[in-house]
């Protein structure tokens, strides 16, 4: 400690004593201010000598710090472990439990748990199943089951976490839109564009009820799912979801969705940005018809399209390479855009289509890499539809797919499922083969934005990377699925932790300059752990550039080698401020 003389404006020396420390994350030098003394004319009424007095003060407090800092440990080295015993505690979860309190998520279930009968905390519940989530995903049994890995008083049962599923299920929606307030003030959001996609999630039952059904699974498996639509903003940070019966089609989840997004967020003007899943006449007219002036950028399907697109995408005329000049038979990336009219037809309220004309840009661009990759993901394809040619009676007709479209003269039995041999031999399509091969790597995008530069448009496109990127990590590093719970409303709040944690782990990596992936944010958060040495003091065994960029960000000291408990405490006290 040291004693700071101050000169003022107005000529006066002011007091204080302050403390010299070494940044933790970036090593530079600083002081803080540890008392404020006052004027030196007016402690010299009090003292002789202030500035004599004060320097003693200091060293003192230098002295009792540093003895505050040594500790004796009296260490037995055939000292043996006590049987069922596990002193390591996780303290990663600061930084949830940090950026949690940062969005008030614990005044909104403080407020909601006000006009309920219940006893139960339904903010210490959620809090534990939102760092569980993130932390060391499981069903909700397992949660609880672990609640002693943290420095936590979770002074509830089970069954209280069962029955907190259906309050969260009731507040669900509001608690989105709160979120979303509350990222919209602290951090500015830009809502302007919107990404939507869809997914599911399979549940480990047989029997399809009235949400889980069965459906088309992205994951190819053959339980019940639940469907996802899911609007995230501009910056990829999760803004809303909503979930549908597992038979609902991706393009029927769209309306509602955005519908919500558009009614309660005040985003404004929005331009929605989904893939060709989504596309139809009656989601276009949505956003664009009759008073609504929204937008859009969908991708748009090349082999699905009309023969006069088609043969505009293959017309060599108009397209450019990356230098802006013609593109040739060398070039490994061509692109060429055009507005035009097309007509869509939208569904009407009566129940009757009519045809509408809407005015949009096209952009097609293509690149070899993607043409090769197309290539040598068909090329195994094509060799099982030689070996299918060679040898039929090999195969199922479910074993096929993929296969048989390049399979001329295949017949099955309708009972069985076996390929029977026809009066003439099964041989290669070649020209179904050609017809598809001519369209690889070539890709195409339509959006409402006329004044969009071709190149604006396909950046804009490829921020939907984010909400596959999304899905990915909900399903893997949170684990969202299989889903342990079966009674829809619990289903709902499973989700709505998940949506919670993904939130959290988003903000989290935005705070951090986006530098590492979600996987490595979480494995550095469990990693960021400390097993009782003696007393109340606690020994830290792992520091790694990430814990120290989320300390740095969050304003969390993830350094120290060794803590008490009631330092441990003072931090996430602070965390919670």
């Amino acid at each position: 400690m040291n004693l700071k003389q101050s000169r003022r404006k107005d000529g006066r020396v002011y007091l204080s004593i302050e403390k010299a420390y070494r940044d933790p994350v970036t090593g530079k030098p600083k002081a803080k201010v540890v008392q404020s003394l006052g004027y030196l004319d007016v402690l010299q009424k009090q003292y002789p000598d202030p500035i004599a007095h004060f320097q003693a003060v200091a060293r003192q407090m230098t002295q009792e710090e540093q003895a505050q800092k040594r500790v004796t440990l009296s260490l037995r080295l055939d000292e043996t472990l006590p049987p069922n015993i596990d002193h390591r505690k996780n303290f990663g979860y600061a930084a949830i439990v940090k950026l949690y309190h940062e969005l008030g998520l614990h005044r909104f279930f403080h407020n909601r748990a006000r006009t309920e009968n219940f006893q139960f905390n339904t903010n210490s519940i959620m809090l534990l199943l939102v760092v569980s989530r993130l932390l060391s995903p499981g069903s909700k049994k397992k949660a609880f089951e672990q609640k002693g890995r943290y420095f936590e008083r979770f002074a509830f049962s089970l069954p209280d976490v069962y029955r907190a599923l259906s309050h969260y299920a009731r507040v669900s929606k509001d608690l989105q839109l709160f979120l979303h307030e509350q990222i919209t003030e602290l951090y500015g959001r830009d809502t302007q564009t919107i990404y939507y996609d869809v997914t599911n999630f399979y549940f480990e039952i047989d029997q399809a009820d009235e949400l889980r059904k069965f459906g088309l699974s992205k994951e190819r498996r053959p339980n019940p799912i639940v469907q996802m639509g899911l609007a995230m903003d501009a910056h990829g940070i999760p803004l809303h979801y909503q979930l549908f019966a597992g038979n609902q089609l991706d393009k029927e989840t769209f309306r509602s969705v955005i519908g919500e997004v558009r009614k309660r967020y005040g985003t404004g003007r929005i331009v929605v940005v989904a893939d060709k899943g989504i596309i139809t006449g009656d989601n276009i007219y949505y956003l664009t018809g009759g008073k609504n002036h929204n937008g859009y950028v969908f991708s748009f399907s090349v082999r699905g399209g009309a023969k006069a697109f088609q043969e505009y995408v293959l017309d060599e005329e108009g397209y450019v390479g990356v230098d802006g000049l013609p593109a040739t038979e060398a070039s490994e990336f061509k692109i060429k855009s055009r507005r035009i009219a097309r007509d869509i037809h939208v569904t009407m309220t009566s129940g009757r289509k009519m045809k509408k004309t809407v005015y949009e840009k096209q952009v097609v661009f293509w690149a070899k890499k993607y043409a090769d990759k197309a290539r040598a993901e068909r090329q195994e394809i094509v060799n099982k539809a030689r070996d299918l040619v060679a040898d039929p009676s090999k195969y199922q007709k479910a074993a096929t797919h993929g296969a048989a479209k390049y399979v001329k003269k295949l017949a099955y039995n309708p009972e069985t499922g076996e390929i029977l041999k026809g009066t003439s031999h099964a041989s290669i399509d070649w020209d179904q083969l050609a017809k598809e091969e001519q369209f690889d790597g070539y890709y195409a995008l339509v959006t409402s934005e006329l004044h969009m530069s071709s190149r604006e448009i396909i950046d804009t496109y490829r921020g939907l990377w984010e909400i596959e990127e999304t899905f990915q990590v909900t399903k893997g590093a949170l684990e969202a699925r299989p889903v342990y719970v079966s009674r829809n409303d619990r289903i709902e709040a499973h989700f709505l932790t998940c949506f919670l944690a993904l939130v959290i782990l988003r903000l989290l990596q935005w705070k951090t300059g986006r530098q590492y992936s979600p996987e490595k944010m979480v494995q550095c958060l469990n990693q960021i752990a400390c097993s009782h040495e003696q007393d109340n003091l606690y020994l830290f065994d792992y520091r790694s550039e990430i814990s120290d960029a989320i300390g740095a960000a969050l304003g969390i000291d993830f350094t120290r080698k060794r803590l008490r408990l009631a330092e441990i405490k003072k931090i996430l006290a602070d965390s919670k401020k």
